[in-house]
């Protein structure tokens, strides 16, 4: 509910932008409009904690087999290389 409430106020407050922009025949998004909303940003979320924003190290579970298959590939790959290599020297 707050967050549709929310949307609408905030999508009046773009169009009402917009319609002054247009009125006043000036282009928009512009540099000023940019300068209102980042004002209105910094007001209304001033008080948000930054913990739910920043970038958090995946968990071990998730992480582990980024590693881990592509060390594993490399190593299979590695040797079925010297592996074959070794079997076609004698074969010219």
């Amino acid at each position: 509910m707050i967050t549709t409430l929310q949307n609408r106020i905030y999508e009046g407050l773009t169009n009402c932008t917009y319609q002054v922009a247009l009125r006043m025949d000036c282009f928009w998004p512009n540099q000023i409009v940019d300068r209102f909303f980042m004002s209105i940003h910094r007001i209304y979320f001033h008080d948000c904690a930054v913990t739910g924003r920043l970038l958090q190290e995946p968990p071990n579970s998730i992480l582990a087999p980024f590693i881990g298959v592509p060390v594993l590939v490399t190593l299979i790959m590695t040797a079925l290389v010297v592996w074959r290599s070794k079997r076609t020297e004698g074969v010219l």
